[in-house]
């Protein structure tokens, strides 16, 4: 049986999951960004009580096909941008549409009408972070960076980096308090 979480963005997460599963005798299959696959039917009484305990770590348990179908855009996107060692060089909404079997157009208006936003925005902010990210570990310069996060130009980068943060890269770089965003909040 398929379950959907959201806020399920981390290593952390899928721990507090398993560990919450391992409190209902409940045995998991799969535990993944935001999605976890057990082996048996989940009662009325275990699916409150995972729900309430999920609360408690801010996690939540969803019910309704859009807000299951927005989380797992938002993972793949988490995860394509986050957790992977290079962004896809294939165009993002083929990634997206390949990844969850859906139709891009579909994806686009369920995303921009429940989230406020385009997944293209939600992309941006969401490489920014991740920008920002490679900046405070110093261990690749801006080009580096560009070309890791598949920007056309350093120009490009810097151009988008300003927009969304009102910093230029190297303006952030000489921060002492580098402001990030944990990855929940970024796009909410």
């Amino acid at each position: 049986m398929k379950l959907y979480i959201k806020y399920m963005v981390s290593t952390r997460c899928k721990i507090v999951v398993k560990e919450e599963l391992k409190k209902l005798g409940l045995h998991f299959i799969v535990v993944d960004l935001g999605e976890i696959d057990i082996m048996e039917n989940i009662s009325t009484i275990q699916r409150e009580q995972l729900k309430e305990a999920l609360l408690v770590s801010g996690l939540e348990l969803m019910d309704d096909k859009k807000s299951v179908l927005i989380e797992k855009i938002k993972n793949v996107i988490i995860d394509m941008i986050h957790y992977s060692d290079e962004v896809p060089k294939t165009n993002y909404s083929e990634y997206i549409a390949e990844k969850l079997q859906f139709d891009y157009t579909y994806l686009s208006n369920v995303f921009s009408e429940v989230k406020g936003i385009t997944i293209q925005q939600f992309i941006i902010v969401h490489k920014i972070e991740r920008i920002k990210e490679l900046m405070i570990y110093d261990e690749l310069n801006i080009s580096e960076i560009a070309w890791k996060m598949n920007y056309s130009s350093v120009a490009h980068l810097s151009n988008q980096f300003k927009k969304i943060t009102g910093l230029s890269p190297s303006h952030f770089k000489k921060l002492k308090d580098k402001r990030r965003s944990p990855i929940e909040d970024i796009g909410n």
